[in-house]
């Protein structure tokens, strides 16, 4: 889990090997400028996985920054909605769900791609200040229905009219999360995982792990996870700017959305459209706003687009490749000193959240 990442990169880094590192790429600060320092010792290049910056939508998003659309960037509101069969497979029912198994609190796991995104759209000005809210409000024991059981397919009176029942989710939709629900706890060794690969298990070994011993077929209200359903980032920089990160677990539809409001216009759009719009003021008469519309799915490279986020996958291995090769770095390259704020805000944000006060983001190493 996230853990583990500084512990496996430091003894590759001191054998001479550059990384790239999944994110997020530490789960503390302490962890962090320790790896920051390693990789400056030993000379190495350290990538960090955050593949949204290279999805086709966010990438010409900051071009239009770099070329100055919008003139100079007061405000970033960054939205995700967290389905609510992602929110219960991967936060509630999965390895997710609590920072004592991950060591990664819901907001580094899920939105340090977000924060990320945030710090790279105002990249060379430094965040200082951040406050945060949020809870565990939905998926808790007291939120229970009546007549709900401890699994759903052994002992819950609801169960056909639930909108988490276990068997809606991995049953009804056999290749939505089958991963996590099916392969990733065989791999594990679980005890009652049946032996055959995920693609093999009929119907009725499904039902009967999702009966026994499976974690995905917990009643979603009575499982021991701990962390927010819901969270809400405000960010301070040292410009002036400000930024919000609202981050909503349980949402109908899973969505990333961005608006950037300049002194001279605006940005708005949404990652799965792959569409933005860019909106310059225009005080003529008879006007108020020009407005054009950027679709990336008539132009541009849409390779991969509608698949692994957005396209950034694949686009984040090549460019990896290209920066290893001795190649320029490009605009979304993330390199591990770029990555620190985002991760700084992140970490201080939680902080923030839990001792409900207004925390200074700093540098400190």
């Amino acid at each position: 889990m996230d853990h583990q990442h500084v512990a496996t990169a430091l003894p590759l880094l001191a054998a001479g090997y550059d990384m790239l590192l999944e994110k997020p790429f530490a789960v503390s600060e302490a962890e962090m400028w320790q790896l920051v320092r390693a990789a400056e010792e030993y000379g190495r290049t350290v990538a960090i996985c955050h593949v949204l910056r290279f999805a086709p939508f966010y990438t010409a998003i900051r071009q239009k920054v770099i070329d100055g659309a919008i003139g100079e960037i007061l405000n970033v509101q960054a939205v995700e909605h967290v389905s609510y069969h992602h929110m219960a497979v991967g936060f509630v029912r999965g390895k997710w769900n609590s920072k004592r198994k991950c060591f990664s609190p819901m907001l580094m796991a899920k939105c340090c791609h977000d924060l990320d995104l945030i710090a790279w759209m105002k990249s060379g000005v430094a965040p200082v200040r951040v406050a945060s809210f949020g809870s565990n409000m939905q998926f808790r024991p007291e939120k229970a229905p009546a007549g709900a059981g401890q699994r759903c397919l052994v002992d819950c009176e609801i169960e056909a009219d639930c909108l988490y029942s276990a068997r809606k989710h991995y049953i009804d939709h056999p290749n939505r999360w089958a991963f996590y629900v099916w392969d990733a706890l065989q791999q594990e060794g679980q005890i009652n995982a049946p032996q055959k690969h995920y693609t093999e298990l009929t119907l009725e070994e499904k039902v009967s792990w999702l009966k026994a011993d499976n974690p995905y077929g917990r009643c979603v209200w009575r499982c021991d996870n701990d962390v927010v359903d819901h969270q809400s980032v405000a960010i301070e920089f040292a410009d002036g700017a400000t930024a919000t990160l609202n981050m909503v677990g349980g949402a109908a539809k899973p969505s990333r959305s961005l608006h950037l409001v300049g002194t001279t216009g605006e940005i708005q759009g949404n990652l799965e459209e792959s569409r933005f719009v860019i909106r310059h003021i225009d005080p003529r008469p008879g006007h108020e706003y020009s407005e054009e519309v950027v679709d990336l799915t008539i132009g541009g490279d849409m390779t991969g687009a509608f698949g692994g986020h957005g396209g950034g996958d694949l686009r984040l291995m090549a460019d990896f490749v290209r920066l290893i090769s001795g190649e320029a770095p490009s605009i979304a390259t993330t390199t591990l000193a770029d990555s620190v704020n985002g991760h700084l805000i992140g970490f201080r944000a939680d902080l923030a959240m839990e001792e409900g006060r207004v925390v200074e983001v700093g540098r400190g190493q």
